[in-house]
């Protein structure tokens, strides 16, 4: 997440008796600002890094590490056995055009009933792309008129619906409402007199006036790009061969390592395959973490249990 600005910035302000310890997982996507601090440091060789590759027996119990690192190696993910219960599902289709129906079918029905998760607050869509019968765009419409059918009160503005009980993101920084982009949040009232809306972002109510909606978006689905730096407790992940362009080994390990409790991928084999043994950005790429430190505490790093 951090870009060539920011870690200029940071380093500026550093003072030079102090130390500095980079911590990060060099095989996400790279900043969305310019440049790849992390993989262009590692690539250097210039300072002392340290590789976390081992996955420990209490991580392995886990399929969403397990397919992570099976993915950063280029193997397909596998799935449970059946009957198992398990913290990650692959549910293969052979045509996108049932995509749609089958990802709403499986928020709306198998998760809640399964794992006990809201699908509104705690299940979040994952796509690639924003175009497309399963980009980000038309998921929204399919999932605010399933999820949020007949609510209160509604304001349209700038191709968007936005009423109570729709989850939202804002997509720009807004240092007047101390809103940043990718900030998520509730729509919790339309106050019509004053031509505003309402929505809860991290417990505190935002005001919106209709004519400055231009920056908050549905979120029931966003990009995997917009998901950099986040978690959610359920992510569903649509993969197929409309993505082609998007489709890369970086891109579907940032998606997978976004769910803590639960990952699922709908998708093409195809599509997924071609993203597993996709290219990769233009750096030295292994499956593990990058850690930057010094050599008196490598040990320590080779001791870490997760």
């Amino acid at each position: 997440m951090v870009d060539v600005p920011l870690m200029n910035a940071l380093l500026k302000a550093v003072p030079e008796r102090a130390g500095l310890l980079l911590v990060g997982d060099v095989d996400q996507l790279p900043s969305v600002g310019p440049g790849q601090v992390l993989a262009d440091v590692i690539a250097s060789e210039r300072v002392p890094v340290a590789r976390l590759t081992e996955v420990f027996r209490q991580a392995a119990e886990s399929r969403i590490i397990v397919n992570a690192h099976r993915i950063n190696s280029g193997q397909m993910p596998v799935k449970p056995r059946p009957g198992e219960k398990a913290d990650f599902y692959l549910i293969e289709i052979d045509d996108p055009e049932i995509g749609v129906a089958k990802l709403i079918e499986i928020i709306t029905n198998r998760i809640p009933r399964s794992f006990g998760l809201d699908p509104v607050r705690d299940v979040q869509v994952l796509t690639p792309m924003l175009r497309g019968s399963l980009g980000s765009r038309n998921l929204n419409h399919e999932l605010q008129r399933v999820l949020n059918p007949n609510p209160p009160a509604q304001v349209e503005r700038f191709g968007w619906r936005f009423a109570p009980g729709d989850r939202v993101m804002e997509t720009q920084n807004d240092y007047d409402r101390e809103v940043f982009n990718g900030d998520l949040g509730m729509v919790t009232g339309i106050d019509e007199e004053e031509e505003a809306v309402l929505v809860t972002v991290d417990g505190r109510e935002v005001i919106y006036p209709f004519g400055e909606l231009d920056t908050l978006v549905p979120a029931f689905a966003t990009t995997i790009h917009k998901s950099q730096g986040s978690e959610y407790p359920a992510v569903v992940i649509p993969i197929v061969t409309q993505h082609f362009n998007m489709l890369a080994r970086n891109l579907l390990y940032t998606g997978v390592t976004r769910g803590k409790q639960l990952v699922v991928l709908i998708g093409q084999r195809k599509a997924i395959g071609m993203a597993v043994r996709s290219g990769l950005l233009p750096v030295s790429r292994t499956p593990d973490l990058g850690v930057m430190m010094k050599p008196e505490v490598l040990h320590a790093a080779s001791q870490v249990r997760t």
